[in-house]
């Protein structure tokens, strides 16, 4: 493919779930704002002739480091009231990958992802050996009350209570919160890449990990196909989702829109999973599925202007746009 017959695209996620109409106004313009601003930076390296890489870092770091998602700085709170962060990323022209899993000091796991990658010999890292590795490559690492938010205290609080009593979770939302962050992206090289980062499940246990930092699962790229999921992790690690879509579109040459919506909006949601994914080919052909009410979702393309939405019936720009939310594929 011709340096100039690529024109450089970038698709991000901020989480696929329960998102309320009766979000405040407030909190709306500010995740707008952020998903806009991750967007813009990560579009100004695709257009400065950076690699798709450099693209996915740039935007995941502006939402790990806004408190209105479920990575980084918002992270949710486990059971035993801690922040666990995993992350992962990437390239797809080389195959090489990236991962990081129960973190609980480094400031950007995204970043620490990427070190992992090209300074290590190694694809996953985990606890208190990758914040270690994190320390010997100059990643930021932060006091654990740096993640803390009020917000994520009192979804802990009220999933505790209701531990305590016995009960379920009365929200999907407390039970199994979707706001992972994400991120595919395409160079003027024609070259995908794909990250994806998390801050986990509310009230998870046992160093419970899920499909993020799994290469394949939540996380994947090759020369024609890039994915980034956000959802039930579990599913998307028996199904390896990302994979299964990429492989569906470069080995069986099913479209992608196609390819990403059997495994999303079918497949996931048979076995009892939802969620959402963004995906994008060497084409510039993107696909949004998700089978939730919402998903935070934005891309960016050669006009420049950055495209975001947030509920399910909202239009999101894209040429193929998502299934409509399915409320009966809440499990």
């Amino acid at each position: 493919m011709s340096h100039a017959a690529v024109s450089p695209v970038l698709v991000i996620h901020g989480g696929a779930g329960v998102i309320k109409r009766d979000m405040t106004p407030a909190k709306e313009k500010a995740v707008r704002a952020a998903m806009t601003l991750a967007l813009q930076n990560g579009y100004a390296q695709l257009k400065a002739g950076k690699p798709a890489l450099d693209a996915v870092t740039a935007a995941i770091t502006v939402l790990e480091d806004d408190p209105n998602f479920n990575a980084g700085k918002g992270s949710v709170f486990t059971h035993d009231g801690k922040n666990e962060m995993d992350a992962a990323i990437m390239d797809g022209n080389t195959l090489r990958a990236g991962a990081v899993a129960d973190v609980q000091r480094v400031k950007n796991p995204i970043l620490l992802a990427r070190a992992v990658m090209e300074h290590s010999p190694h694809v996953m890292l985990a606890g208190e050996g990758a914040e270690e590795f994190a320390k010997e490559q100059g990643i930021t690492l932060v006091d654990p009350s740096y993640f803390r938010t009020e917000e994520r205290l009192q979804q802990l609080q009220k999933a505790l209570k209701e531990d305590a009593a016995k009960q379920p979770h009365a929200e999907v939302e407390t039970a199994k919160h979707f706001g992972t962050v994400g991120a595919v992206a395409l160079d003027v090289e024609g070259h995908l890449a794909a990250g994806t980062s998390t801050g986990g499940m509310t009230d998870k246990r046992w160093g419970r990990i899920g499909d993020s930092p799994i290469i394949g699962a939540g996380t994947y790229a090759n020369s024609g196909c890039a994915v980034s999921g956000t959802g039930w992790g579990e599913y998307y690690i028996r199904t390896v989702a990302a994979h299964e879509i990429c492989m569906m579109v470069t080995q069986m040459r099913v479209p992608l829109n196609r390819a990403a919506a059997q495994v999303i909006n079918q497949e996931i949601p048979s076995m009892g999973g939802n969620g959402g994914a963004i995906a994008l080919d060497t084409d510039g052909h993107i696909a949004i599925p998700f089978n939730t009410d919402g998903m935070y979702r934005g891309w960016i393309g050669a006009d420049g202007v950055a495209h975001v939405a947030i509920y399910g019936d909202e239009d999101d720009g894209i040429a193929e746009p998502p299934a409509p939310a399915d409320s009966t594929a809440q499990p």
